[in-house]
């Protein structure tokens, strides 16, 4: 029997052909990730920074009933059973078959009389022991692809959830946005009632023209339209927050008016050093690969030898009688071994798939790096750049406002007519708009840090 496992083991080891990968894995100094940048602490529940109590509610609905998470959980389970599954494969398994039948036995076989072209009842009850010895590590390698596998989907479930919380707060921010574009422009339209009703007073004492008129009631209008915009934007924005959470159009009526405030973590000046440890997909990438790098050895493996141990033990008997008797016991102990010789190719085949897969992997983790680092980039770069626009955008405001409040004492004293001051009243409205869509860009480009950030997961262990 030894020699036999040796001579296996030489012919095995000479049949594995040679296959490297070809992707290499992407170095964070390569990407400018090695130096000792300030670390950001972003919370687990970052979103409750924002003050508004209705979106923490949302945010909890949202990461108990959103689909997506649903079906992130569902592949954790299903990754849990399959290791469950793998690990079983080890150890050894025990059978009992049990088979009982009526069968005419040949006369012209092995089969003695009486017996012999006769019908008899035929019995087997066999209890059977397997045990794979897994001498090679081919088992091993499946159970480390299978438990890498389990960690590459829980770090996505992870991944999911900051990507809901993410996209929960950024919905949440264009509810708001048009809740003050409504706010602003119903404003803007009691005030150019009032305008309208001063020269239609003014019309009737001949100290105004129809003119006059028609520009109020153009600028009127331009209002009403910013305010039916903004209303049906915030209808769109309440039911983009339903899907989120998992509910239908009856979670809108749960849905009040916002109260979010500007606010969350500070800005950092680089991409921190320790991004790769904050990011769940950065870190279900790399589980991916791990488990890619075991399912490659277990291909290369399965040239090897099997080595099984076996054993048997049971009851075979003619007749029903003769099968209760300690006599019909049978059992048998022993090894096997398995070695492909020739498979016309399916073993190589095999490998340079688990190889290419490899690869694979390896690319996913070197794109999800590079994207994790553009994110983090380009939501710094966002945030900073809408701090700056915020501060020119007041400025703006406050000069037309002003504008607006010297034009009104001109119309009123009749120094001037309300239609050459149509452009300077569109222009504020436009600039108010402008300075409410920056407050909540501010909002949303904080979301987005966050998330770039890895939203505040712990995924245990720095990938």
């Amino acid at each position: 029997m030894r020699r036999v496992i040796s001579l296996a083991l030489l012919l095995g080891g000479c049949a594995v052909p040679a296959s490297r990968p070809e992707v290499g894995l992407r170095t964070p100094e390569q990407l400018g990730l090695g130096g000792e940048a300030a670390a950001i602490a972003v919370a687990p529940d970052w979103w409750r920074e924002f003050g508004d109590e209705q979106l923490d509610r949302i945010v909890a609905d949202a990461l108990a009933g959103n689909p997506s998470i649903e079906m992130a959980s569902a592949r954790v389970r299903q990754a849990d059973a399959i290791l469950t599954r793998r690990d079983a494969d080890r150890g050894p398994s025990v059978d009992l078959d049990a088979q009982a039948q009526a069968a005419r036995l040949s006369g012209r076989y092995t089969i003695p009389p009486p017996f012999a072209g006769t019908v008899r009842f035929v019995g087997t009850t066999q209890a059977g022991l397997n045990w794979n010895l897994d001498l090679f590590g081919r088992q091993r390698a499946a159970i480390e692809q299978a438990s890498a596998a389990r960690d590459a989907a829980r770090y996505d479930a992870a991944a999911t959830r900051v990507m809901i919380a993410a996209s929960v707060v950024q919905a949440y921010a264009e509810v708001a946005r048009a809740e003050r574009q409504a706010a602003i422009a119903r404003e803007t339209v009691d005030a150019r009632q009032g305008s309208l009703r001063l020269i239609e007073t003014r019309i009737r004492n001949r100290l105004a023209s129809k003119l006059d008129s028609n520009a109020a009631t153009t600028l009127l209008a331009q209002a009403r339209g910013a305010l039916v915009r903004a209303e049906a934007a915030r209808a769109l924005g309440i039911n983009a927050l339903a899907a989120l959470a998992g509910r239908g159009s009856d979670y809108a009526a749960t849905i009040g008016a916002t109260r979010i405030v500007d606010a969350g973590p500070d800005l950092p000046a680089t991409i921190p050093a320790d991004l790769l440890s904050r990011r769940a997909d950065i870190a279900a990438a790399q589980a991916r690969v791990v488990a890619a790098a075991a399912g490659r050895q277990v291909a290369r493996r399965a040239f090897y030898p099997n080595v099984n141990l076996s054993a048997l033990a049971g009851l075979q008997a003619i007749g029903i009688g003769n099968l209760f008797n300690l006599d019909a016991g049978t059992a048998g102990a022993g090894a096997a071994v398995h070695l492909p010789i020739f498979d016309n190719g399916r073993l190589k085949a095999d490998l340079e798939g688990a190889t290419a897969g490899l690869d694979l992997a390896n690319a996913d983790y070197n794109k999800t790096l590079v994207g994790a680092v553009r994110e983090a980039a380009d939501a710094i770069a966002r945030l900073g750049a809408v701090a700056d626009q915020r501060q020119q955008q007041r400025a703006v405001v406050a000069g037309f406002a002003e504008t607006a409040r010297l034009n009104d004492i001109r119309v009123r004293a009749g120094l001037d007519s309300r239609l050459s001051l149509v452009d300077n009243d569109i222009r504020l409205l436009d600039a108010r708009l402008a300075d409410a869509n920056l407050s909540l860009d501010a909002i949303i480009a904080r979301a987005q840090l966050a998330q770039a950030l890895g939203g505040g997961i712990d995924n245990g262990t720095k990938p």
